[in-house]
């Protein structure tokens, strides 16, 4: 099994890793009824996956006047301390899977549109981080659907991101996996992401193993080499 393993498997954090998207939306509406504004479900999904000072600049059409930057810390330390008060609202699965890449000897890396003190906030309240490399949305020029997020984990990891796996739950996030030339899998939470050519849809992390991941990857690989 370890000869068909990715180099490494790189993590999406929000609604992939955590269940956080409800603190989220929780906190963008909050932000937007304060300024006398509405926000709904469908403007919350649109932003699902997205870079936060993208979303800033999405919030302040919507009539929040504040800055961007004071947005992302505001919307940052709103959910951070919700997660201080209520604990780390992980996804079904997605402890488990780690476990398993590592007895695995796979290396793990978490990629998120997050800024880096929320992905250590998260992080550091796991009983053993398991991630070597944190990217996270203030360190990089372009945010996801770009492809950097993706390349620059691979990067810091010193390994090729074709021999990577991406586990992403939003479409954004997906198409930046994809962009980057990972094996692409799509564990859909607040939006629907249908089958496609370049990616595999898991309903669920629950119940699923390295071996499942490995064969995700080899079938990707043999795929791109029938080309």
């Amino acid at each position: 099994m370890t000869s068909l393993m990715p180099d490494a498997v790189l993590w999406d954090m929000d609604g992939t890793l955590v269940d956080t998207e409800p603190y989220w939306i929780s906190a963008e509406t909050d932000l937007v009824e304060s300024f006398g504004r509405t926000w709904t479900y469908e403007d919350a999904m649109e932003l699902v996956g997205a870079g936060l000072w993208d979303s800033a600049e999405t919030l302040r059409t919507h009539g929040v006047d504040m800055p961007a930057d004071e947005i992302v810390s505001h919307l940052t330390e709103t959910v951070m301390a919700r997660i201080t008060a209520q604990g780390v609202p992980f996804r079904p699965g997605a402890l488990e899977l780690l476990t398993e890449l590592r007895s695995a000897g796979v290396r793990v890396a978490l990629v998120t549109m997050s800024i880096r003190s929320m992905a250590e906030h998260v992080v550091d309240r796991m009983d053993d981080n398991p991630f070597e490399v944190l990217v996270t949305g203030d360190e990089v020029a372009r945010p996801k659907p770009h492809p950097d997020p993706y390349v620059e984990a691979a990067s810091r990891l010193g390994v090729d991101v074709r021999q990577c796996v991406a586990i992403e739950d939003s479409r954004t996030g997906l198409a930046s996996a994809v962009a980057a030339g990972t094996a692409a899998i799509a564990v859909p939470h607040a939006v629907s992401i249908p089958e496609g050519p370049e990616h595999t849809v898991w309903t669920t992390l629950s119940g699923r193993t390295a071996a499942d991941v490995a064969e995700v990857f080899a079938t990707r690989r043999r795929a791109e080499d029938a080309r």
